[in-house]
């Protein structure tokens, strides 16, 4: 088995005191090497094309869109790097859109010391980490009960799946967003999943999106079925 300290990591915050941070608690850990640190995107992804590290950690404050297409352009390398994003702030929506976009982890800049330790370790062993927030019942089966579902419905669950909103869902389907909402408590009621982003999860593990079970520390439910946006 490779040891962690073979492990390379780059990168990329606009705060250099933060990367700083995280190299000297990398090093006090026997983690992965920090080869690069950068406060510009397209720096860090030249940086990452180079030098090929293992792993890739960028700050959410370069914006939800610009973020999701980076790691999209990232993950068609040849051989990519796993991608981090972390914050000081992330709503549920904005860090499963990143999962969705094909990042491998999210956690925010405000957790123990520790929660960030084996966030960066199970990322570069391969698996995905997610915040407790979006981290449904993992004893529930995936898609329970989706063969109950009504066209309707699965046209509404395959489009929370890939991110949209309720008003991008009634648009798209032709529908009033308090149908959709309708449809979503439906859809909840079949499944067994709690929540939209619970939803949204499922489906990323249906589709191996995200390979790791959720780790027992953070294996918190959403406490409430979430219809709104």
């Amino acid at each position: 088995m490779t040891s962690l300290a073979l492990d390379t990591l780059a990168v990329c915050d606009p705060e250099p005191v933060a990367m700083e941070g995280l190299r000297s608690l990398m090093e006090s850990i026997d983690g992965p090497r920090v080869v690069a640190i950068d406060t510009n995107i397209e720096d860090a992804v030249n940086a990452v094309r180079e030098l090929q590290p293992s792993l890739l950690i960028l700050d959410k404050g370069f914006g939800v869109p610009a973020l999701t297409g980076w790691v999209r352009l990232l993950n068609t390398a040849r051989k990519p790097a796993p991608v981090i994003v972390w914050g000081t702030m992330m709503s549920e929506s904005e860090a499963v859109r990143f999962l969705q976009a094909g990042a491998a982890g999210v956690i925010l800049k405000s957790a123990p010391l520790a929660e960030l330790v084996d966030c960066i370790r199970t990322v570069t062993a391969g698996g995905s980490w997610m915040k407790n927030q979006l981290a449904f019942d993992s004893r529930l089966p995936l898609r329970t009960g989706r063969s109950m579902l009504t066209p309707r419905e699965t046209q509404v669950a395959d489009l929370v799946e890939r991110g949209y909103k309720n008003r991008e869902i009634g648009q798209s389907l032709g529908i009033r967003t308090g149908t959709v909402k309708i449809h979503l408590k439906h859809i909840f009621e079949k499944t067994g999943i709690r929540g939209r982003y619970g939803l949204a999860l499922s489906g990323l593990k249906h589709k191996g999106l995200l390979t790791a079970a959720v780790p027992s520390a953070m294996a918190g439910t959403l406490h409430s079925v979430i219809l709104m946006d």
